[in-house]
């Protein structure tokens, strides 16, 4: 059983299971998602009752995992009434570069119904590169990288013949199957359980997919070219594009878990993936290049006919006839109605096929999608020369010219100590001084600690007024202070334990006490967007706690002084944890 208040919920989408319209995704502040599968005709009904009672779903198109506003057209409109009321889609902010690649094709998947809490439905990404032999990758010319305009099953001349030759041959004597290019699919349960076969719980997926036991060595996902040619070269069976992870995870790259997945008919034993040369033998820098890949100009520049061929027009009728990208039409929504069967063992088969072979995502695009604007931006890649005095008609970073920076000639704040916190929020700077926090996400309040008389203290940032002052905190002098939402408040210091704050109205409600220190807190860190608090302390240790189950989770010993500062990196969308620790020699 799982609970969470009406208040926390941030989202609620429509989803189809089993290529029906019977889901519901359900997004909580904390971060958890729950996919519901209802019986016929529920689903609508509680959705709406979902709209009702959620009052915190948002609408703002830059907190939204859509990204865009509820009921905005992803069609790339750009007419003047849609720029007015704040409907720009999430496509016309991809085309003018306000989002990167990835969080584009995070969106889109959103958009059209991909879910991480089905295997059958997971987000599909695409193969970005071709070349799998480098010692180096060039990424500035076109054999680097795949034919994004053609689907994987037509990277090669000889394969794409092929494949048209069975959709032109094709003949069902029973006349129940159109004629296709491709009888497997691009993703699927199998596929994503493949990919992460070396994470739990995926393994224990892949087992249940598998019968209870690994595959055989050699069709096992071991290596990455051979991967790619697999997909786009060899075999007739295996058109499967990528998953997210491959641009984030390199965890699942590494068989630290030493499952026994056997050995290959060449005597190798199968063990971490086999990365190509241009890895450097790392799965970090797998990662790291393939990010950079995926993000350059010339993925940029071609990354809308993949989405074309994914989630556009030439997804379905004839455009995708002409685009040799059809597949099986039980893989495609509304050709099959599994509450009309009334034979039991085909109502079975079919559902077997449509959980085992994977499910078309829905359709966003009726007409082509345009193409990502490059100029008037900085390349990703290389920002080219820098000639003083010369217009190269590219933004250049700061960095590049150095000289032409001038300080400010009046203060962003005066402050009345030492400077605590700078924060950018909406193109300006707010700081406050040391034992100050501004609160997320509007940035017009701040809490205050480190008085006499232990007590916390909030205000409003324009006034430097305190509006609230909270005595009864627990015994001991406050020394640390951290927000990572706007509803939860975490302190701590002389008493060893972090307490954890839910803020209501005009007071504060203690929601938690978390034990695991032995001596001062002295620094405190969380992240919502991880879900993770992160406690520092002179007893030379750093504590990592779950911020939505309020749990511990590890502890990182082995320092050689107290813990003076902490930091999670935001940056980089990986599961391994990054710390920045300053040691002291002293207890200051």
């Amino acid at each position: 059983c799982s609970k969470f208040a009406y208040e926390d919920i941030k989202e609620v989408h429509k989803r189809r299971y089993l290529l029906q319209p019977i889901a519901l995704e359900v997004f909580s502040a904390d971060g958890r998602n729950h996919l519901l599968a209802f019986p016929r005709k529920v689903r609508n009904k509680v959705y709406a009752r979902f709209m009702t009672v959620a009052t915190s779903i948002t609408d703002s198109a830059q907190e939204s995992l859509a990204g865009q506003r509820r009921g905005a057209s992803v069609e790339s409109s750009a007419n003047l009434l849609s720029s007015l009321i704040g409907e720009t889609s999430v496509t016309q902010r991809w085309v003018r570069g306000e989002i990167t690649n990835f969080q584009y094709l995070m969106h889109l998947n959103t958009l059209a119904g991909r879910s991480y809490n089905d295997l059958m439905q997971y987000p599909v990404f695409p193969w970005v590169l071709a070349d799998y032999e480098s010692e180096e990758l060039d990424l500035h010319i076109s054999k680097t990288f795949r034919d994004f305009s053609k689907p994987m099953g037509a990277q090669t001349p000889d394969r794409l013949e092929q494949f048209k030759k069975r959709y032109r041959e094709w003949d069902d004597p029973h006349g129940e199957t159109p004629p296709y290019h491709y009888g497997t699919f691009y993703s699927s349960a199998m596929i994503v359980a493949s990919y992460l076969l070396r994470m739990e719980p995926f393994t224990q997926h892949f087992l249940r997919l598998q019968g209870g036991h690994f595959d055989l060595a050699d069709r096992m996902f071991h290596s990455i070219k051979d991967a790619w040619l697999s997909a786009a070269k060899h075999n007739m069976a295996d058109v499967k594009e990528l998953i997210p992870e491959f641009f984030y995870l390199p965890e699942f790259l590494l068989n630290s878990n030493k499952f026994d997945f056997g050995y290959k008919q060449n005597g190798i034993q199968l063990d971490d993936v086999i990365l190509p040369p241009w890895a450097k033998g790392d799965s970090r820098e797998f990662i790291r290049v393939h990010r950079q890949a995926l993000e350059s100009d010339y993925v940029s520049a071609h990354l809308h006919e993949w989405i074309d061929l994914i989630f556009g027009y030439k997804q379905q009728g004839q455009p995708a006839v002409e685009a040799v990208n059809v597949f099986h039409h039980l893989f495609y929504e509304g050709n099959v109605d599994i509450y009309s069967i009334e034979d039991p063992l085909k109502k079975n088969a079919t559902i077997g096929f449509i959980n085992n072979f994977g499910q078309i995502p829905k359709q966003l695009f009726k007409k082509p999608h345009p193409a990502k604007r490059l100029n008037n931006r900085t390349s990703i890649i290389d920002p080219g020369p820098i000639v003083p005095g010369l217009s190269t008609g590219q933004d250049k970073l700061f960095f590049h010219n150095l000289d032409n920076l001038r300080p400010s000639l009046h203060p962003v704040k005066e402050l009345r100590g030492p400077v605590g916190q700078i924060v950018q929020h909406d193109k300006t700077l707010q700081a406050v001084e040391q034992n100050k926090l501004i609160l997320p996400p509007n940035y017009i309040h701040y809490v205050a600690w480190g008085f006499a008389d232990h007590s916390l203290r909030l205000g409003t940032y324009e006034t430097d007024r305190a509006t609230l002052v909270w005595e009864d905190t627990p015994f001991g002098e406050i020394l640390c202070c951290s927000v990572p939402n706007s509803k939860v408040l975490l302190t701590a210091g002389t008493n060893t334990v972090i307490n954890v704050w839910r803020t209501e109205k005009k007071k504060l409600v203690l929601k938690e006490n978390l034990y695991g220190h032995t001596e001062p807190i002295t620094c405190l860190v969380s992240s919502a967007a991880y879900n993770l608090i992160a406690s520092g302390s002179r007893d030379k240790t750093c504590i990592v706690w779950d911020l939505s189950q309020l749990v511990f989770v590890r502890q990182l010993r082995g320092h050689p002084g107290p813990v003076a500062a902490i930091a999670i990196n935001e940056l980089t969308v990986s599961m391994k944890l990054q710390f920045s620790l300053i040691h002291c020699k002293n207890n200051r």
